[in-house]
């Protein structure tokens, strides 16, 4: 195998230490790994190599922007994989749907509250990072909105179908305090849960 390790010192003062902070992915956990294509694998190789060579070279003034250049490619497919993994992508997404249907309909909200980013994504056997990431970049919704807007739907459907109070409906979703649920609701509808319910009634 092949294991990318460098001073944090090397990218003082160049292009990709300046944007660094934008690879969020390093705090993924350990088992979420690049996937590459066989072609994407070779050029993965080519930047080890590029550096490798660099590195067995007598230092020149180009060295450290050769080697800066190469991580940087490396670090880009490492980020690019959300966009070239579009099945593998559906398929989270698909399941991260069936979870939240299945929370919701077996009680588990009003037994155990709204479902949290880090339960979702531990269900999922991914990391809330990389689950967040993933979920941002294939939806335009963080992980947390996706969990709100699929309560707030719930709750159109029991506003409009049941004679539940507005409390009894924010308890059932796993709102702590019914006035979150009221804040959360008009935030996203425009419209109170009461002010709703006389609208579709």
């Amino acid at each position: 195998g092949y294991l990318l390790m460098f001073h944090p010192d090397l990218l003082r003062n160049t292009p990709l230490g300046r944007i660094m902070r934008e690879y969020s992915f390093f705090s993924y956990e350990t088992n979420e790994a690049l996937h590459l294509s066989v072609e994407e694998r070779q050029i993965i190789m080519d930047c080890f190599h590029k550096i490798q060579y660099e590195l067995n070279h007598p230092i020149h003034r180009h060295s450290k922007n050769l080697i800066t250049d190469s991580i940087k490619t490396f670090l880009d497919y490492y980020d690019r994989q959300f966009i070239t993994r579009d099945n593998q992508n559906r398929d989270i997404l698909a399941r991260f749907e069936r979870l939240l249907d299945e929370y919701f309909h077996d009680g588990a909200a009003k037994r155990i509250g709204l479902p949290t980013v880090q339960y979702c994504a531990d269900k999922l056997c991914l990391s809330p990072n990389y689950f967040s990431d993933l979920l941002k970049k294939e939806t335009g919704s963080t992980a947390l909105h996706f969990i709100h807007d699929k309560s707030i739907e719930i709750a159109k459907t029991e506003l409009a179908s049941t004679d539940d109070t507005v409390n009894e409906i924010a308890y059932n979703l796993g709102f702590q305090y019914p006035q979150h649920f009221t804040r959360l609701f008009k935030k996203e509808v425009g419209y109170t849960p009461n002010e709703y319910r006389a609208q579709v009634s």
